[in-house]
């Protein structure tokens, strides 16, 4: 009932949205909704049906902003948590937004690093499954055919293979150089193989460039008295919200080498 329900208020969306094009309305948004109406195949010309607006629709809402939305919420606890690596990102934002609109994201290689090394310790999919085709063997265990497979990222990234610092938030294992000594399948926040996730790079674009900006602009302190607590509800997000005071930003000083800092332990997620 609750899918049915959702899936009605997309298609009275989309059929607001159709009627506003097909009136000509002033001012009818020019969003991803609006191209996804127009949208048409080069070589017949055929639009997409109403299940696929609405199947596209609803991916993008619930794929693509729920778990960029807690990338950025996590990624902005982590650096009010870490006021060095804080003031990085805000003068390294400063300098990036004075140059050319399609440059920006080009230079912000420690906000990057922060997003990266958000998503390992608060990866959107806490755990991912998938189902045996055949038999196989998997680390010396037989698997049978059609037998489910969970891999849970937020285990696997905290793993003794990062170090005995794995439970610390220290972005710079991802600067330019040190990522590369990063094992493939030992960093999956989007998955891996032929159903990873299609939009991990604007995802990673959008997040590094918003918690730029918002950095660059304000400070976040957590408010007093609140605990901060990793719930897997089908994305890994904070229980009870992140609750922060806001402040606009002055003018600091050069910031130090990005610290390390601690954050709670694998146990967390998995309570």
């Amino acid at each position: 009932s609750a899918i049915r329900l959702f899936h009605h208020t997309v298609d009275d969306m989309v059929a607001a949205r159709q009627r506003d094009l097909d009136g000509q309305v002033d001012g009818a948004p020019q969003d991803i909704l609006t191209l996804l109406i127009r949208a048409r195949d080069p070589e017949n010309g055929q639009g997409l049906t109403q299940q696929e607006i609405r199947a596209n629709a609803i991916t993008l809402m619930s794929a693509g902003q729920e778990s960029t939305a807690d990338a950025i919420s996590w990624a902005l606890y982590l650096l009010s948590r870490s006021p060095h690596c804080r003031e990085q990102v805000c003068q390294e934002a400063a300098s990036a937004f004075e140059g050319a609109p399609e440059t920006i994201i080009e230079h912000l290689p420690v906000t990057r690093a922060v997003i990266d090394e958000t998503l390992r310790l608060y990866p959107p999919l806490a755990a991912i499954s998938r189902v045996a085709k055949g038999p196989d063997i998997l680390a010396e265990t037989k698997v049978k055919a059609g037998a489910m497979i969970v891999i849970a990222p937020y285990v696997l990234h905290r793993h003794r293979l990062w170090g005995d610092d794995a439970d610390l938030f220290d972005p710079s294992r991802f600067l330019p150089g040190a990522r590369a000594t990063i094992d493939r399948y030992a960093y999956l926040p989007f998955g891996a193989g032929a159903r990873g996730c299609i939009g991990s790079i604007f995802a990673l674009q959008e997040a590094t460039l918003a918690v730029a900006a918002i950095t660059r602009d304000f400070e976040l302190e957590l408010a007093d008295g609140h605990e901060v607590w990793p719930v897997h509800r089908i994305t890994l997000r904070p229980r009870d919200g992140l609750p922060m005071r806001l402040r606009l930003r002055r003018a600091t000083a050069a910031a130090a080498p990005l610290p390390r800092q601690s954050v709670p332990p694998v146990q967390a997620a998995l309570s």
